[in-house]
Formats: C-alpha cells, structure tokens, sequence
C-alpha cells in the first residue's frame, strides 16, 4: 500500500505542472511554424548554431519526434552544425519538462537544466561543425578546377541543393515544389510525429488566434499525451520503488564524483526516453543518495543520446560527426554536473521535491483536479490504443 500510496502522491504532484507544460508545449507548436525554423537555420557558422539552440529548447518534441524534424532542417538546407544543436536541444529540455522539474526537483534544477541543455547543444553543433571543415576544404579544392575538366565531386556539389526546397517531408524521396499540397494531406497530419509537418505554417497562417489555441490545445492533449504517458508512468513508478524501499543514502558512496556521473551516462544511453518523462525517474534517483549534478548529468545524456538518435547522427551526419556529437553531449552535461554539485556544496542551493512544501505552491484542489484531468487524457489515450489493437485483430467491430 506505501508503494501506491507513494505513486499517486508523486502523480497529483506533478499532475499541474505537467498540464500546464503540456498545453504551453502545443500553443507553441501553433505559433513556431517549421519552415520559419528551416530558414533562419539555413546558414552556416556559429550563429546559426547558437540560434538553433535557442530555438530547440522549448520545442515540445521528445526524442522520437525531433528526429523527422532535424531531418526536415538538414534536407531544408540548414547547417550540421545548426542540425546537431537542433537535435541536442531540442529533446534536452522544453517548457513542459521544466515545469516538471520545478514540480519534482525543485527551483535550482528547474533553471540549470535548461542553460545546461542550451549549452551542451552548442558544444556539440560547433564540435561537428569543426568535424565538417575538412570536407569543405577538399570540396574548394575541387572546385579550383577548370570548368572544362569537373571532378565527380564538383557534379555532386551542383546538383545537390536543387531539391531541397520541397524535402521538408520526406527523408528519401525528392520531389519537385509542388508537393507542399501533398505536405499537408491528412495521412501526413495524422502521423505520430506532428512535427516534421513542413506545412504548419502555411495552413496555420489562415488560422484564428481561436483557431490556434484549440489546434495548440489538441495537439497537447493527443500527441504530446501518447509520446510522454508510457514513459511517464514507468518513472513514477521507479521513483516510487525508490521512495518505498530504497534507503536515502543507498547510492550516497558514489557522491558526485565522475563515476557516479559516468554511471549514468551507461544508464542513459540505451534509454529511449523524452526530458518530461526523465524527470521523475531522476527524482527517485535523487531520493535513492545520487547527487544533484550525477542526477543532471542522466537528465541531458538519457534524452540526447538515445540508440535512435545515435544511429540517425552516424548516418545522416557521418561517423566523424556521431564522435563529436557524443564528445559534446556528454562531456558537456559531466562538467555541468560537477559545476551542479559545486554550486549545491559551497552555496547550499536546494535540490528536493517540493512534496513538503507542495500546499504554499498550490491548493489542494487545484492539484487533485489537474492530475485526474490527466489521469482521464492518459486513460483515453490507452483506451484508443487498445481498441485500435482489437479492430486489427478482428475482436470488435
């Protein structure tokens, strides 16, 4: 019973602020169309890199859903430098996941957490950038020859950007300007990953401010529901395990030292899982003796560094790039999280769940009414995907 008990306290605590981001997340879904994203990440250099940063960071896209999108930039012309600080980013942290973190972790982690995330983001988009200037300069050198005599490569350089205009929605085939019609055809809006939707901006320019904030508050309420519910009910349900059964200094030998970081980069990595949903499963690790800044460190490695998007990296972007995307994520979130712990030991900044305080933060009421409101969304959630497995089978009609 403490084990149930433990859960839905950890449910009805975090059920507001988990609303609140969600419906945050989609309104700006509605109103940060993706081909704006595609031309201001269009160049090259460390400003476009910066700015993808920024620009990732409170998208609402967890670790599946930014990689059709950073596909989209990378074919929309954008930079790899610009594509990895996008694909880093954007996972990393968001408005929804910050709200958690205040909700679980408390003030301190819910500010670090996205200054660490927007950084790291730019480490390893410069990092892969520098990984990119060799190539560049072979290139130049084939295009130092004469016109009547073109290398191989010069031909590929030529043709190459062509087709980018109209590839914001497929990764494989290339099709000519006219297929922004077949961008916004139903089959493409009905996909899981609503984010890669290249026509969101021209369809949501004829849209009302009304018409917006339902299409904000749908898109919260469906997709961001199906991509965190899963995740989010295993990590209340670890962080629970840990409240019931785990001693609090359980994991406290291995303090804030570079193992006990390292240990969660070796946990992290073959997770496939969103900032939102991390965040309770960091809290039970928190709870179970890890320090704060080890707790960080699993809290931007576990979303960036998933197999999936490991894999799109080396593919896309190439071995090189998939070594200095790893050298920038990782080595990033380590030094944020010793610099975590520093700042936790000498000015005594808190790191805990707000459970004790939870009743000056928020009414009662207002806490209970949020997390059913959730509870009924995820529950519908199931529902549909249960029924959907029956129709397929044959069982209901």
């Amino acid at each position: 019973m403490n084990l149930l008990h433990n859960f839905v306290g950890l449910f009805i605590e975090s059920g507001f602020w988990m609303l609140l981001g969600l419906v945050v997340a989609g309104l700006l879904k509605e109103w940060v169309p993706t081909d704006l994203l595609a031309k201001h990440l269009g160049g090259k250099g460390a400003k476009t890199t910066i700015k993808a940063a920024f620009i990732g960071a409170p998208l609402p896209l967890c670790s599946c859903g930014v990689i059709p999108a950073a596909l989209g930039l990378r074919r929309s012309g954008a930079s790899k430098s610009a594509t990895t600080s996008f694909l880093v980013a954007t996972p990393e942290t968001g408005l929804d996941s910050v709200s958690v973190s205040y909700a679980l972790l408390g003030p301190f982690m819910a500010i670090i957490r996205p200054i660490a995330a927007i950084c790291s983001a730019i480490v390893a988009g410069l990092l892969v950038g520098r990984e990119d200037l060799p190539s560049k300069v072979k290139s130049s050198k084939r295009h130092s020859q004469p016109l009547d005599q073109p290398s191989a490569g010069f031909a590929v350089n030529a043709i190459k950007p062509a087709p980018t205009a109209a590839k914001c929605c497929s990764s494989k085939t290339v099709e000519p300007t006219p297929t922004v019609a077949k961008c916004c055809s139903s089959k493409t809006a009905e996909s899981t990953s609503t984010t890669a939707k290249c026509c969101s901006s021209k369809g949501g320019d004829s849209k009302s401010a009304f018409g917006k904030l339902k299409s904000g508050v749908s898109f919260a309420t469906t997709d961001l529901i199906k991509d965190i519910s899963t995740w989010l009910i295993i990590g209340l349900f670890f962080a629970s395990l840990v409240q019931t059964y785990v001693e609090t200094d359980f994991l406290a030998h291995w303090g804030g030292t570079i193992w006990s970081m390292l240990i969660m980069v070796a946990i992290s990595v073959p997770m496939y899982i969103c900032a939102t949903a991390s965040t309770p499963i960091a809290a039970g690790l928190l709870m179970s003796g890890i320090s704060p800044g080890a707790v960080l460190v699993f809290m931007l490695a576990g979303p960036a560094t998933n197999i999936a998007t490991l894999g799109v990296v080396g593919k896309e972007l190439g071995k090189r790039s998939l070594f200095a995307y790893l050298t920038g994520v990782v080595g990033t979130a380590i030094v944020f999280g010793l610099a975590t712990d520093y700042l936790v030991s000498t000015y005594g900044f808190v790191v805990q769940p707000l459970s004790a305080g939870e009743h000056e933060v928020l009414p009662h009421w207002l806490s209970i009414t949020s997390a059913i409101v959730l509870a009924l969304l995820m529950a519908r959630y199931y529902w549909q995907k249960i029924h959907s497995l029956l129709l397929q089978r044959g069982l209901v009609h």
